[in-house]
């Protein structure tokens, strides 16, 4: 798929969307020559998408970050999801070599030392084994939504994505929370149970905060650090160092 192909199918994808109900949204990018893959991080907009790929058996690889710090909550929330729609979660973790070597140069936690050892960090324990589960991918599907924080606000339901050459689906990005929430209601969606202990969004356990009140919803993550824009570099293209390593 060429650049300038990817960018028409990505644009046209998206004017389709936003028409579409949620469900028939997802049966259409399943429908779609290529592998679709769905990353989860277990969070409430995911187990939504995770909850309609399961009840209408969609052709979507569903698959997990499981970065070796991972809140038990969230580990067991995928045991379950597994078995209340019958379907795989295929987990993908760090290579031992690049958290050796990352410990090596930043200290295991040396994440809260710096912005560039906190991306460090991500690279290892998310960005590679990102790479190896998009692997042969022609769409990424997320939970990406507008109203997760500021520089979410003009994520589109279709975009191109020049570095990984494929195109990445946002279905649920004109969902506000509360939407969210009546549908985890409605359908009996199982969720992790720090939601309701004031954890809107539950990444890696040292770098997880529950919320103040009038915080977004993501002021949790990554919240010793002042950029109100900081991601860990999976939806934002960022230069992050990896530690050197033989694995892939």
């Amino acid at each position: 798929m060429t650049a300038l192909t990817g960018n028409g199918t990505a644009q046209a994808l998206n004017d389709k969307l936003a028409n579409l109900d949620l469900a028939t949204r997802l049966s259409l990018v399943a429908e779609l020559a290529g592998r679709a893959v769905f990353t989860t991080s277990l969070g409430i907009e995911d187990q939504v998408i995770t909850a309609a790929i399961g009840t209408e058996r969609l052709a979507i690889d569903v698959v997990t970050l499981e970065t070796g710090r991972l809140f038990k909550e969230t580990v067991d929330l995928i045991d379950e999801t597994e078995s209340q729609y019958g379907i795989t979660i295929t987990r993908y973790v760090p290579a031992q070599d690049d958290i050796d070597a990352y410990a090596a140069q930043y200290g295991l936690n040396g994440f809260y030392e710096s912005v560039e050892a906190r991306h460090a960090c991500c690279g290892v324990r998310k960005l590679k084994p990102l790479a190896r589960a998009l692997e042969g991918a022609s769409f990424w599907i997320t939970g990406l939504r507008r109203g997760q924080s500021g520089n979410r606000a003009d994520t589109p339901f279709a975009e191109f994505d020049a570095e990984r050459n494929l195109i990445k689906i946002n279905p649920l990005v004109d969902w506000d929370i509360d939407r969210i929430k009546a549908y985890v209601a409605d359908h009996a969606v199982p969720i992790n149970p720090m939601h309701a202990r004031g954890y809107p969004s539950i990444g890696c356990e040292p770098c997880t905060r529950a919320i103040k009140p009038g915080e977004p919803e993501r002021a949790g993550r990554w919240w010793w650090e002042n950029d109100e824009k900081r991601e860990c570099g999976l939806h934002v293209p960022e230069a992050t160092p990896i530690p050197a390593s033989s694995a892939a």
